[in-house]
């Protein structure tokens, strides 16, 4: 059974800051977590993973756009966030309208970032590395053809990358050749010699950025939505850049034991130790 924010202060009184709940399959939504701590909003950040269900990649999209909304509102009902991250492209392309409508509070979700990857790339050609079905669906195809119009895209889906994350995160050293291993059919495309930018279109990939950067040809830039994401929420919670110091608290996961390996990294980051959470049910009790 997980417990709230408040419960978990250290004076024992609930705190007056702003909460946000981030939101991944995993430990991708470090990544965004990550950028959001760097503006040190006065804030309190609660982490939820959907780990029963991970990877997102590779699950029915029927299955997920049925699942996402409940989980959001369940966590919703019971800790009573400001404000949701949805941290995963995966999710936010698939039900982003659903967990709005699901939920009362504002909802920001991640979207691959391919607007600023062609307004970035001189060669008019860009890379976009995402999960297997974030690369195919519907919306991913209307940021092409709304952004990125006149620009050949390369897009690749890799469920390896998601799991080598996951396995940095739990302490696991990656081993260089696996990035280049998970890579390659991704630089073996049509006009991937030509890339001069690519979008890391799953927020578990910038866990693995330095790894990726050195697996990839000279001259290659990657970017994510991780800053995008992190102003657009302090914008929606009128906090500005630096001003307070944000609290991480607890950690939720709907299958603990595959997220407790990774408790140092949040444990790094000030995240309380993982808690136990079934699934909208349970956080209804």
């Amino acid at each position: 059974m997980g417990f709230s924010a408040a419960d978990s202060h250290p004076s024992g009184t609930p705190s007056s800051a702003p909460k946000i709940l981030v939101f991944d399959s995993g430990v991708g939504g470090l990544s965004v977590a990550d950028a959001i701590l760097a503006k040190s909003p006065a804030a309190e950040i609660l982490y939820a993973a959907d780990t029963a269900y991970l990877p997102y990649g590779v699950r029915p999209d029927a299955e997920l756009k049925a699942r996402i909304p409940d989980l959001l509102a369940a966590l919703e009902r019971r800790y009573a966030p400001d404000l949701i991250v949805v941290a995963c492209n995966t999710a936010s392309t698939l039900a982003l309208p659903e967990v709005r409508a699901a939920v009362s509070v504002p909802v920001v979700g991640t979207v691959p970032a391919i607007k600023p990857a062609a307004e970035k790339s001189a060669a008019r050609v860009i890379g976009f590395l995402g999960t297997p079905r974030t690369v195919e669906r519907e919306y991913s195809e209307a940021l092409i053809r709304d952004f990125a119009n006149g620009c050949s895209v390369v897009r690749f889906g890799s469920a390896d990358l998601v799991d080598l994350a996951e396995r940095k995160l739990a302490g696991e050293t990656i081993r260089p050749e696996a990035i280049t291993a998970a890579l390659a059919p991704m630089f073996a495309m049509p006009d991937a010699d030509r890339m001069d930018v690519a979008v890391l279109a799953c927020t578990h990939f910038p866990l693995l950025r330095a790894e990726i950067e050195a697996a990839s040809p000279p001259g290659l830039a990657w970017i994510d939505s991780g800053e995008a994401i992190a102003r657009r929420t302090l914008s929606l919670l009128n906090l500005e850049c630096g001003s307070g110091r944000p609290r991480p608290t607890t950690v939720f996961s709907t299958a603990p034991d595959k997220l407790r390996p990774a408790a140092p990294a949040f444990a790094a980051r000030g995240f309380s130790p993982v808690e136990d959470w079934d699934g909208p049910e349970e956080l209804d009790d």
